[in-house]
C-alpha cells in the first residue's frame, strides 16, 4: 500500500503579519509544517506501519520547503518530493491541486492521498476535493478516523461533523483530509532526524510533471489576487462624563447621536 501525504510550509501561529510593498510578510518568523497537515503526516504514517506499506511526502513550494519535508522523514515517512518551480508562483487552490495531481500520477502506484483539514494562511479547505476530482477518484474529507482493507482495496472512514459522526466507505484510490481527533503526532525520533538530515530531496519542476505553464501558477489560476495594503492605524481617546447619573445618561445619548451612532 502507497499513501501519499500532501504537506505545506506555512508560518508559525505566533507570527507578526505584515503589509511590505504590496505583499504579506511574516517577517523573520520562523516555517513550519502546517499544524493541520501533521495529523496527516502521522496517519500516512500509522497506515503504511499497519499494511507494511510506504509513505510519500510531497511539498509544493519553495527550496526551503525541504526542511518541512526533512520532518515529515523524520518522522517516519519512507521519501520526499518537493515540487518547485517560478511558474507555480501565485497558485490559487485549483492550479495548486493541478500540480499536485500530476505529481501523484508520476509516482503511479499511489492508494491513498492524505491532507490536513486546511491551511492556516489560506484556510480554504479546497485542496483535497479538487485535486479527487482532478484525479477522479473519491474525495472523503473531515476524518476521525480510518480503515483500510488493503487487499479488498476499500476505505471505510469516520467523518466528524458539526452535525455528528457520519459513517463512509468507498473504493480505493482515494483523497482524504483529517481532522486533529484522529490521531496524536508523534515527535521525530533522534535517529529519524539524523536519517533525514543527510536525505537528498528531489526537485519536480513543471515541466518534470509535464504541465503546460498556462495552466499552473498565476497564470492558470481563476482568482485575481486584490491589491493588498497594511491596515489603517487604529486611533481613539477616551472622555469622561461627570455629573449625576440621569446627566452622564443624556450626555452620552447626545454623543451617540452626534456620532451617529444611534
Amino acid at each position: 500500500m502507497h499513501v501519499v501525504v500532501c504537506i505545506k510550509q506555512t508560518p508559525d501561529t505566533a507570527a507578526k503579519v505584515e503589509v511590505k510593498d504590496g505583499h504579506v510578510t511574516w517577517g523573520d518568523a520562523g516555517l513550519v509544517i502546517n499544524p493541520w497537515d501533521e495529523y496527516g503526516v502521522e496517519e500516512a504514517i500509522r497506515l503504511k506501519e499497519k499494511h507494511n506499506g510506504k509513505a510519500t511526502a510531497i511539498s509544493m513550494g519553495p527550496d526551503g520547503a525541504k526542511e518541512a519535508l526533512k520532518t515529515c522523514l523524520a518522522m517516519g515517512c519512507d521519501q520526499a518530493i518537493l515540487i518547485s518551480d517560478p511558474a507555480l508562483k501565485g497558485s490559487d487552490a485549483a492550479a495548486t491541486a493541478a500540480t499536485l495531481a500530476a505529481a501523484i500520477n508520476k509516482l503511479g502506484d499511489v492508494d491513498l492521498v492524505v491532507f490536513g483539514k486546511q491551511a492556516i494562511d489560506g484556510d480554504t479547505g479546497l485542496t483535497t476535493v479538487a485535486v479527487a476530482a482532478k484525479l477522479g477518484w473519491t474525495p472523503l474529507t473531515y476524518l476521525s478516523k480510518i480503515e483500510v482493507d488493503a487487499s479488498a482495496k476499500t476505505i471505510a472512514v469516520e467523518r466528524s461533523l458539526e452535525e455528528g459522526k457520519q459513517l463512509c466507505t468507498a473504493k480505493l484510490p482515494a483523497a482524504v483530509s483529517v481532522v486533529k481527533d484522529i490521531n496524536e503526532p508523534r515527535y521525530p525520533s533522534f535517529m529519524g532526524i539524523r536519517k533525514a538530515a543527510k536525505a537528498v530531496i528531489p526537485t519536480w519542476t513543471v515541466a518534470d510533471l509535464g504541465l503546460d505553464p498556462a495552466t499552473v501558477g498565476a497564470a492558470g489560476s481563476a482568482v485575481t489576487w486584490p491589491e493588498i495594503y497594511p491596515l489603517p492605524a487604529r486611533e481613539s481617546n477616551v472622555e469622561i462624563l461627570d455629573g449625576s447619573p440621569e446627566e452622564i445618561a443624556a450626555k452620552l445619548a447626545d454623543k451617540l447621536i452626534a456620532e451617529k451612532v444611534i
